[in-house]
């Protein structure tokens, strides 16, 4: 079961982290071994999955998520898009290496509605030595339908 890093020192020191590979990151924060970002808690997802070059993440949007006319704001997307593919990103990068954002991109095709459950589905394309390509899209669990879809461009710098 995924934990959430509640303080700065809750959460993996860059050289424990380094010697770790993306996927085995990964890995440990959906069995619980290393914590999650409280990104998720705050914005109402968690990993959910993970392989080689895919990341799930799950979550469902409340009223606190909305803007002023009531529907979900842009922002949950992206947020949700940005880590999922961003996280299929990391699921590639090696031993010794790290990655960030560099752009991304969305594109919300309907509302999704408030507590509706979703998959936030991330899959890398490419990640080479210095860049990853991933692209995404939210899809309701019940229904099946497509909420949105993002693609990304990651760095990828070696630390270690």
């Amino acid at each position: 079961m995924p934990r959430v890093a509640e303080r700065p020192e809750d959460l993996l020191s860059q050289s424990e982290a380094l010697a770790l590979s993306g996927l085995e990151f990964m890995q440990r924060i959906v069995d619980g071994t290393n914590p999650g970002p409280p990104i998720g808690q705050t914005m109402g997802y968690a990993l959910h999955s993970v392989e080689d070059g895919r990341a799930v993440f799950r979550g469902a949007p409340t009223f606190m998520m909305t803007n002023p006319m009531g529907t979900v704001h842009g922002g949950w997307y992206g947020t949700l898009l940005d880590s999922a593919m961003a996280c299929a990103v990391m699921t590639k990068v090696p031993r010794g290496s790290v990655y960030t954002t560099l752009e991304y991109k969305i594109n919300i095709l309907r509302a999704i509605p408030i507590g509706m459950e979703i998959d936030c589905i991330g899959i890398a394309d490419h990640v080479g030595r210095s860049t990853g390509v991933a692209h995404g899209e939210i899809r309701g669990i019940e229904d099946g339908k497509l909420y949105a879809t993002g693609s990304t461009t990651c760095i990828v710098m070696k630390l270690g």
